[in-house]
């Protein structure tokens, strides 16, 4: 396969390129990735937290604190296998528009359907491996996230078992990851921005910060957790396709464009 090292072209990552194909993912396909991510992400957790904000002291008291424990721990599984669907459909919707082409939900969502477990697997080895580098000073987590960046994406794609995707993503970063890490901080600011966004409606919905607060131990209404369910879909949707899309930048950077490969291969 060709490389930049051996290939020797000016082929390299833009992180323009990375953001050109995620948002054109959403504009060009948005009833599959905003409808992927509200469907099994923005929903589930707007549901959980609505249920657990009103699970009160007597209910805790009518079960029991291991019984509790027990449903939270549950909640905790669903949401996050839930949150790993969101991560692979979106894989597929994103790599699709890559290839010119749309995927419908059904692709999508299966797509992240048939790896979930692996998936799962993937984020709760590299999870560990970061919050071990990030007790080392910090330093050795941002390095570890930055190399294991496109894990997911390539376990789906490349059909990998959840070791040999974060060596992939090792593979695939190596050269770039200066640039991965510039786009995370930009991602970073984006989350922040859409999540004081949704502090400060909550404030401006309840008149002041103590208010608000107060609102949040008693129990938000429904309608202001429709809203963040709505802000959550958009961060998702970006979070994920940016995301493939970096995956997709490193592979054509690392492999060639798919065209490349295919001529390769027949000539």
């Amino acid at each position: 396969m060709a490389t930049v090292a051996s290939g020797g072209d000016d082929r390299n990552v833009s992180i323009g390129r990375v953001f050109g194909r995620g948002f054109g993912t959403i504009i060009g396909n948005p009833l599959v990735t905003l409808g992927v991510a509200f469907a099994f992400g923005a929903l589930p957790s707007t549901l959980l937290s609505y249920g657990i904000q009103n699970f009160r002291e007597q209910s805790l008291e009518l079960i029991g604190p291991f019984a509790a424990i027990a449903i939270a721990i549950v909640s905790i599984v669903v949401a996050v296998l839930l949150g790993m669907i969101t991560q692979g459909a979106l894989v597929r919707a994103t790599v699709a528009y890559s290839e010119g082409r749309k995927a419908s939900f059904g692709e999508s969502a299966m797509a992240g359907l048939s790896v979930v477990v692996p998936l799962f697997l993937v984020g709760l080895l590299s999870s560990l491996g970061i919050a071990l580098g990030f007790l080392l000073l910090i330093v050795p987590g941002v390095i570890l996230y930055v190399m294991w960046s496109v894990a997911a994406p390539a376990l789906v794609e490349e059909k990998l078992g959840p070791v040999e995707a974060l060596g992939r993503s090792r593979d695939l970063t190596r050269g770039a990851r200066w640039k991965i890490f510039g786009l995370t901080l930009v991602m970073i600011v984006i989350y922040w921005i859409f999540s004081a966004l949704i502090g400060v409606i909550g404030m401006m919905w309840y008149g002041g910060l103590d208010d608000f607060a107060l609102a949040t131990e008693r129990g938000l209404p429904l309608a202001y957790l429709a809203f963040s369910a709505i802000v959550q879909t958009i961060t998702s949707a970006v979070w994920g396709v940016i995301q493939t899309s970096l995956y997709v930048e490193l592979r054509d950077w690392k492999d060639g464009p798919p065209s490349e490969q295919l001529a390769e291969i027949f000539g």
